[in-house]
């Protein structure tokens, strides 16, 4: 079997470490770059190309879902698996809608890890057998959801409320996602139209609550 080049993505140095040895347990696995924040896990995909990519929602300056989105769309075919703490079915629907392949929960197996990456790299989805429990349960009970996040504003709206709720600045925002200032002040205009928010700590609560930024 050829070596599966893996980039582990996720904001908390000690559970990337930990991840790190024990994927590394496997001869045929190589860790080729690790990733702190959303946008550094977007650059090193497109830089080193790897096969499977372990990536946490809950990260900063974009989170999971919306980087899995930029990689699906930017740097090729690479498969994309959600190691995450959020069970929730609206988190692994928009993660399917975004070009994830797999989604587990953090507190899986190591054996579940390498069956989610075998699965993955042979073409396949893989979801955590607790996942799979919740979004049939709720498909079952029915009803209505709330809009979401991922309903009302784009991906683009995303981005700028993540980095708006983390407080940083216009000029800031502007340089991280390659766009005028005057660009940026139209994403806002627009988010507070949209979700009826009139101030930033609005908009940052709503943040936390969709879960687009955690603010640890």
């Amino acid at each position: 079997m050829k070596t599966v080049r893996i980039l582990i993505a996720d904001d908390h140095k000690l559970f990337r470490l930990g991840l790190r040895q024990l994927v590394e347990r496997h001869n045929e696995v190589e860790v080729v770059a690790e990733a702190a924040t959303g946008l550094e896990a977007v650059a090193l995909a497109k830089l080193h190309t790897p096969d499977v990519i372990l990536l946490d929602i809950s990260m900063p300056e974009l989170n999971g879902i919306e980087a899995a989105r930029r990689i699906h769309e930017e740097a090729g075919d690479i498969r994309v698996v959600i190691v995450s703490m959020h069970s929730d079915r609206r988190y692994v629907v928009e993660a399917l809608r975004a070009g994830v392949r797999g989604y587990l929960l953090k507190d899986s197996s190591p054996d579940e890890i390498f069956r989610a990456i075998r699965k993955v790299l042979s073409g396949e989805f893989y979801l955590s057998p607790q996942i799979n429990e919740q979004v049939i349960a709720a498909f079952v009970k029915g009803g209505a959801e709330r809009p979401s996040a991922f309903d009302i504003l784009s991906g683009r709206e995303r981005e700028v409320l993540q980095l708006l709720a983390e407080g940083k600045s216009t000029k800031l925002i502007a340089d991280l996602l390659n766009l005028s200032a005057k660009t940026v002040e139209s994403h806002r205009a627009h988010i507070m139209d949209k979700l009826n928010l009139h101030s930033l700590p609005e908009l940052t609560r709503y943040a936390l609550r969709e879960g687009l930024t955690s603010l640890e």
